[in-house]
């Protein structure tokens, strides 16, 4: 799938084994099915490693997943990490939504709640 310069970015990432983040995961299939206008991108970055892809397949097909899903295989998280954001310690839930049009981004590292993620691509629209 293509990305439009212009659409907003959600990327969140998590693990399979991590209870908030699978807690959290119903709110980015909603903003999925709610975008109507489509002008956000949601990628889930799954953290398992790539040996887990059986695992990670069927987790997706169970809760019925159906955003953009990748699988991270780069296991020395210290070679990307602050890459994504100068802030982030490595814990997840991590989300970063960016706005390409005009640069804005939120992090947050954390498990959002509901209406938050909807708060947060407005704070950078």
């Amino acid at each position: 799938m293509q990305t439009k310069t212009n659409e907003i970015q959600v990327i969140n990432f998590w693990a399979t084994w991590c209870a908030p983040c699978v807690k959290e995961l119903p709110l980015f299939e909603q903003l999925r099915t709610d975008n109507k206008k489509g002008d956000v991108k949601i990628t889930l970055i799954n953290l398992d490693f790539a040996d887990k892809v059986n695992k990670v397949n069927a987790f997706l097909v169970k809760k019925k997943i159906q955003s953009s899903v990748l699988l991270l295989d780069e296991i020395d998280y210290n070679t990307w990490i602050d890459k994504v954001d100068q802030s982030w310690g490595g814990a997840i839930p991590a989300t970063l939504i960016i706005n390409p049009q005009n640069g804005k981004r939120k992090f947050v590292e954390r498990e959002l709640r509901e209406g938050e993620l909807e708060q947060l691509i407005e704070d950078v629209r």
